[in-house]
């Protein structure tokens, strides 16, 4: 056993993931979680036979990390990849869903973008860089070596899917920084895209294109669970964190444990905690840090799950979802097709979809009444799905703080935070606002912590 005590702080997919294999090194720690389970935004939910994902319902498996993670904690059995019909993505033109094209021949006939378009992307190798790409929006980017049409029918539906974001605020280098590599290393994507070909396989890491999708029989939850069951007794639930204080070479981190107040003695601490949480915590150690971490912006972003008979859809149920441009000036973001990606999502004869509502790009819905937002994100879908009835089943969540946008000057924040890690030995900054979103990124995130170790 490792005489070093380590806390980490948060039982999400990151910092279990973090604790599972600082654990089997044989560090001797505990885990400390608000909430009276562990997951995080991971919350998976059986009603009227509906199988509900309040947060991720599905994961890319771009590295082999996952992998080996799910084998090592026996839940490979569980593991369950999408049908087919889920490679198939739409985006909303003119009220009509158009697969998005994925190989060139797609890409030449399809009606989602002109001819001046599919002619202006030939001549992408030959645009040069700026000077100062690195405080450049993602909208800026994609205009300079796509054209408009692009950043309206592709990459800005595609932002709000993944970020719930803008593409005019959020940083190109921050937010998407492969595709900024591409330009940086190889000065085109195209160029890029096909010589990074070699780089992956040579890291053995998959593209977010050619990445399986995967998630469990019982939900994305089952991942977080399966994890917590190995370290039944190092984490503590209901134990809301304060305040972590240095004291001579080592800190104390302060709780509270349902309603008594405790402390813990600790030489390492991995806050996996979401950045406007982290900011409070380390305030009397680093107030600048906490400015920073205060900085990062969080949307609203409420999920909508709705069940439908199957009898009363007229549109084929042959893909992952669709996704919505702003141009086409509707209530929600896009609608996720569960019940096409993965078995047992729903009864038979019947479909169920979730749909996402907010977001950076729209925060202004949620001035209307609750009511009112949901009818009329229900009248849209209903009309582009060409539904002739109410949902038989419906739920929702609002989730107050969603997803961290790294929006322009992010670079500035994470210099800090390197520089807050190099002057306060011990002390980690993890979870999801940093080196990516995804489920892929924090399950990398977590080696990279051990690693740092």
């Amino acid at each position: 056993m490792n005489k070093k005590n380590i806390v980490i702080l948060g039982a999400g997919i990151s910092g279990l993931a973090t604790a599972y294999w600082l654990h089997k090194k044989g560090y001797n720690l505990t885990v400390l979680e608000a909430n009276s389970e562990s997951g995080g935004t991971m919350i998976s939910e059986k009603k009227d036979d509906f199988l509900i994902d309040y947060g991720p319902n599905s994961g890319l498996e771009t590295t082999p990390l996952i992998r080996e993670l799910v084998n090592d904690i026996g839940l490979q059995n569980e593991l369950i990849y999408a049908n087919k019909e889920a490679k198939k993505r739409y985006i909303l033109k003119n009220d009509t869903l158009l697969p998005l094209p994925t190989n060139p021949l797609a890409f030449i006939t399809t009606s989602l973008f002109s001819i001046k378009a599919k002619l202006q992307l030939l001549a992408e190798p030959f645009i040069g860089k700026p000077k100062n790409a690195l405080d450049e929006n993602i909208a800026s980017f994609v205009r300079r070596r796509l054209g408009q049409e692009f950043l309206d029918y592709a990459v800005n539906p595609f932002v709000s899917g993944v970020y719930a974001g803008d593409p005019e605020k959020l940083s190109v280098a921050a937010a998407l920084p492969k595709l900024y590599a591409l330009e940086e290393q190889y000065g085109s994507l195209i160029k890029g895209a096909i010589k990074g070909r070699k780089e992956r396989a040579k890291n053995k890491e998959t593209s977010k294109q050619r990445a399986q999708l995967f998630s469990f029989k019982n939900g994305m939850q089952s991942f977080p669970l399966a994890l917590a069951k190995k370290l039944e007794a190092n984490i503590f639930y209901n134990a809301t964190v304060n305040s972590v204080v240095k004291k001579d070479n080592f800190y104390i981190v302060n709780y509270i444990e349902g309603n008594e107040n405790k402390s813990l003695n600790a030489n390492i601490i991995i806050s996996t905690l979401p950045a406007y949480i982290t900011s409070n915590v380390f305030e009397s150690i680093d107030p600048t840090l906490s400015i920073h971490l205060r900085d990062i912006y969080y949307p609203k972003v409420m999920t909508l799950y709705l069940g439908f008979k199957k009898k009363d859809i007229a549109r084929q149920l042959d893909g992952f979802g669709f996704l919505i441009p702003a141009k086409e000036n509707k209530t929600f973001l896009g609608a996720i097709w569960n019940s096409v990606l993965f078995p047992n999502r729903a009864p038979d004869e019947t479909a169920s979809f979730t749909l996402f509502i907010g977001g950076a790009r729209m925060p202004q819905v949620f001035e209307m009444e609750k009511i009112k937002l949901i009818d009329m994100v229900l009248k849209e879908f209903k009309e582009i799905m060409k539904i002739s009835s109410d949902p038989i089943f419906i739920t929702e969540k609002l989730w107050q703080h969603a997803i961290p946008q790294y929006n322009i000057g992010y670079h500035e924040y994470e210099n800090y935070f390197q520089q807050f890690e190099k002057e306060h030995p011990g002390l980690f900054l993890s979870g999801n606002y940093r080196g990516g979103i995804s489920i892929g990124d924090c399950i990398k995130n977590a080696d990279n912590a051990i690693k740092k170790i």
